[in-house]
């Protein structure tokens, strides 16, 4: 497995996906549960946040916030304090904090020995049979797929309504 090849096309698939998405339509709510687009991108935010202190903690650590109130109060409490705490920020500057985040997981990762990445009980919070290439897969990669899969289908009931091009 390649975990900087998956970082990034996790993060192009996103950024693919929104393009076509006009901004006056980012803060419609229940594109998933009462979720805007918008929040669904604060919400892949807080967790790539997440993911680049996880990738820190390779190389020598620091504080570890998100994952200690992910791993601490589990992941209810974790995405509404995230959706809280960025709820009241444009749409633009929010995707520009993801935006940021992902170049900062992409850049770490590539200052990782493959071997390590491969190398299952790295993790031990995430269990010991995954590897941390396992973890940015399930938890970043197929995330991202599932949440842009919701956003998708939000665009295609627009031009369905006539308020997206491409009816």
């Amino acid at each position: 497995m390649n975990a900087s090849d998956i970082i990034h096309y996790g993060h192009d698939f996103v950024r693919r996906n929104l393009v076509d998405l006009p901004l006056e339509h980012w803060e419609t709510p229940n594109v998933c549960g009462w979720w805007s687009s918008k929040l669904i991108i604060a919400h892949l935010t807080s967790f790539e946040l997440m993911l680049v202190e996880v990738l820190r903690s390779f190389q020598g650590g620091g504080p570890m916030p998100y994952l200690d109130l992910m791993n601490g109060q589990g992941g209810q409490v974790f995405n509404d304090t995230q959706i809280a705490a960025r709820q009241d920020g444009s749409a633009a500057d929010l995707y520009a904090e993801y935006n940021a985040a992902a170049a900062e997981s992409h850049r770490l990762v590539g200052l990782l020995d493959p071997a390590l990445l491969a190398r299952p009980g790295t993790l031990p919070w995430y269990g010991q049979e995954y590897a941390l290439d396992d973890y940015i897969v399930y938890q970043y990669y197929g995330h991202k797929r599932e949440h842009m899969a919701q956003i998708n289908v939000f665009k295609d009931a627009l031009k369905a309504a006539g308020q997206l091009p491409g009816a």
